[in-house]
């Protein structure tokens, strides 16, 4: 698979244009109304969608379906995990919008700026560490289960050459390559404790990405 920094791999899957928007400020992005909800999820959403209750043991995260004029899906491969890769995600700050914290996390990440979101999961989905990552991240000094995640679809409506996996340079570079992928190579090439979730967020997604 060919990556980017340097050439990336684009990989086919089927988008629907919709307008682009850039602010060069920090906050990079403008918000546009959401188009209706056109997908149903497949499994029942956790019994209460409020940021005041993750559950016990879980934090509050977001996660980012970014996809380009092609209809392919962004991916990157962790610098700590060997040959896995995944969509931008990221935690929510304390009193943080989760939409807010969507739009940072993917400038913190992958220095992406020129992208607008036009859908969301309406509820939240979760996930379980495995016993590895549990383990890794008690030496830490986290004691967590797992993640609950609120996720976003965004367009990218800018160039390749914006990608900067150093991020805006606010945080630790979390990634070494990306690459364009379709929904069935995003799941499998995700770690297995994620695969229901993104089965799941791109179910939800699919209208948009045919």
């Amino acid at each position: 698979m060919a990556m980017a920094s340097t050439p990336f791999i684009s990989l086919n899957f089927p988008l629907r244009p919709s307008s682009s928007l850039l602010n060069p400020s920090n906050t990079c992005f403008a918000f546009p109304k959401y188009p209706p909800k056109r997908a149903k999820i497949s499994t029942q959403p956790l019994a209460c969608s409020s940021l005041d209750w993750p559950p016990e043991g879980y934090r509050k995260n977001v996660g980012i379906c970014l996809i380009n004029s092609s209809k392919k899906i962004f991916a990157a491969s962790r610098l700590t995990v060997i040959e896995a890769w995944q969509m931008p995600q990221g935690g929510i700050d304390e009193g943080e919008d989760p939409k807010v914290a969507a739009i940072r996390e993917l400038r913190e990440e992958t220095g992406i700026c020129t992208a607008q979101v036009i859908a969301e999961v309406p509820h939240w989905v979760r996930y379980d560490f495995s016993p590895e990552v549990r383990e890794r991240i008690k030496h830490m000094g986290y004691f967590l289960k797992g993640q609950v995640q609120k996720w976003y679809l965004f367009k990218f409506t800018g160039k390749d050459e914006e990608v900067n996996l150093r991020g805006d340079g606010t945080e630790k570079p979390e990634f070494g390559e990306w690459s364009w992928m379709t929904a069935e190579q995003i799941i499998d090439h995700a770690v297995d404790f994620k695969k229901s979730v993104y089965k799941e967020v791109l179910t939800v997604f699919t209208p948009y990405l045919q």
